[in-house]
């Protein structure tokens, strides 16, 4: 191995030690909240804030990291959310109350808000174009396992200790982590005529946090005709709007909204905002169909997410491979239509469906997620200049987060008011939850759908150039016939 390619590995194997715990972490604490509840005699609504607060968190924290890395170098901001990762999960282990583990949770969201945007940008300048799918696959392939071994891995913890042991689990990851990108990871020239963005900053902020407030703790109909709700998100919406408007008459935005005027950069977001209010109404949509209209426990309902997480995780390097070898648009369409294909087929499901079907189906949705989602962020990505790509994956993650709250918050509504509706008239609960569950299931596929015409957008450079070279070549002809 050349020592390019030797320090290239290095660089990727620092960053998914970093990435993967924050992924490991957040999913095995969502198992905590029932210990919780019950260590602290607090109500639910109370310990959600434990993973409210870290989305959030991080929602907000994800706009300055285009700034924070131009300015300070991508090196340093990464080992500063390394490092805060850190400190929040040795707080979260010693907190002596529930407030004590929220404002954990809290810090590690600002960390984590600095390393995801960051962590492809690394890999990225650690790699030449043409090796960065397959780069990038292996990333996602740790990323998409993390969530799926979670729970199980929290279970166990849970099972022979107790919670502390959870935030204490990132412990070795992180410091592992810590040595090795203090070791590979390059550093660079910070930008020291960069201009900090006081008032986009303090509008997104103000944004972010409204809009995920309000729409993160919705649960019912009522919620959404509550002032509670209502206020931050007015707030919110109207502030991201004057956001927009500030980015475009600044000299120095902190985020760079004309990324979006790259077409294929702004059809891989649109992608990736798609499979994410895909992914995010499946996991609130498969627990309401299995338990309701199935009859099955909380154990099959978790187990019923592991085809897709494994599928989707073993493709993904599969698929970043292909991206570098062969036009995208034929790799990301092919998982799109394998995701509308599950995604029906979910929606056709009878109520007395055996589980296996739906584990076949929930797989080949993996397998569509795998081959579309993270091949088409990368692509996106590619054709950004290599100093904004860190701002690139910053508003992809922002972009998926607003418009995935707004998908679950959505679907949450029409499913409590087509099932209301439906008991209303005399029909069974099973067979309201099954009905509705379907509906929503096929709008799913409609949307992802209408994304194939987006990733048949998405050519490869070579194919690009190759279309340039034929258009002008028959320009040429053309005015050539055209002499007399």
């Amino acid at each position: 191995m050349s020592q390019v390619k030797m320090h290239s590995s290095r660089v990727l194997i620092s960053v998914l030690l970093g990435t993967f715990t924050v992924s490991l972490n957040n999913s095995a604490l969502n198992l905590a909240v029932a210990e919780l509840m019950n260590t602290f005699q607090a109500s639910a609504v109370l310990v959600s804030w434990v993973v409210t607060l870290f989305l959030i968190s991080m929602g907000m924290t994800m706009p300055m990291t285009g700034y924070l890395a131009d300015r300070f170098g991508k090196k340093r901001i990464y080992l500063l959310g390394l490092w805060l990762f850190l400190a929040g999960s040795l707080a979260g282990a010693a907190a002596q109350g529930l407030g004590g583990i929220i404002v954990a949770r809290g810090i590690q969201g600002i960390a984590a808000g600095l390393m995801i945007p960051l962590s492809l940008s690394l890999i990225f300048a650690a790699y030449p174009s043409d090796q960065r799918g397959k780069a990038s696959g292996i990333w996602g392939f740790a990323v998409m396992l993390a969530p799926a071994i979670g729970p199980t891995v929290g279970g166990l913890l849970l099972e022979v200790t107790q919670w502390r042991a959870l935030f204490l689990m990132n412990v070795p990851f992180a410091l592992a982590g810590l040595v090795s990108a203090h070791l590979y990871l390059s550093s660079e020239a910070p930008n020291r005529q960069r201009r900090f963005d006081f008032y986009g900053l303090f509008f997104v902020t103000l944004g972010m946090g409204g809009v995920l407030f309000a729409l993160g703790s919705m649960r019912t109909l009522d919620d959404l005709l509550s002032l509670d709700h209502l206020i931050p998100l007015a707030l919110g919406s109207v502030a991201l709007a004057v956001f927009v408007w500030v980015e475009k008459r600044v000299a120095h935005p902190l985020l760079n909204l004309g990324l979006f005027s790259v077409q294929r950069y702004r059809a891989s977001v649109i992608i990736a905002c798609i499979q994410a209010v895909v992914t995010f109404g499946c996991i609130l949509l498969i627990p309401l169909w299995m338990q309701h209209a199935q009859g099955y426990g909380a154990l099959a309902t978790g187990l019923i997410f592991l085809p897709t997480a494994i599928a989707a995780a073993c493709c993904s390097p599969y698929a970043g491979s292909l991206i570098d070898r062969y036009s995208p648009r034929w790799v990301i369409t092919a998982g799109l239509v394998v995701t509308t294909a599950s995604l029906a087929g979910m929606g056709m499901l009878e109520i007395a469906a055996p589980l296996w079907v739906a584990g076949v189906l929930m797989a080949l949705r993996g397998i569509g997620q795998g081959f579309a989602y993270l091949p088409s962020t990368t692509v996106g990505l590619n054709d950004l200049p290599n100093d904004a790509v860190a701002q690139g994956s910053a508003m992809n993650n922002i972009s998926r987060r607003l418009l995935s709250s707004v998908g679950i918050v959505a679907l949450s509504l029409y499913y409590e008011l087509r099932v209301s509706h439906q008991l209303a008239l005399g029909v069974p609960m099973a067979e309201a939850s099954a009905r509705t569950s379907s509906e929503a299931f096929l709008v799913l596929a409609l949307i992802t759908c209408l994304a194939i015409p987006l990733a048949l957008s998405l050519r490869s450079r070579r194919d690009q150039q190759e279309r340039d070279q034929q258009e002008d070549g028959e320009l040429l002809l053309s005015e050539h016939r055209s002499k007399p």
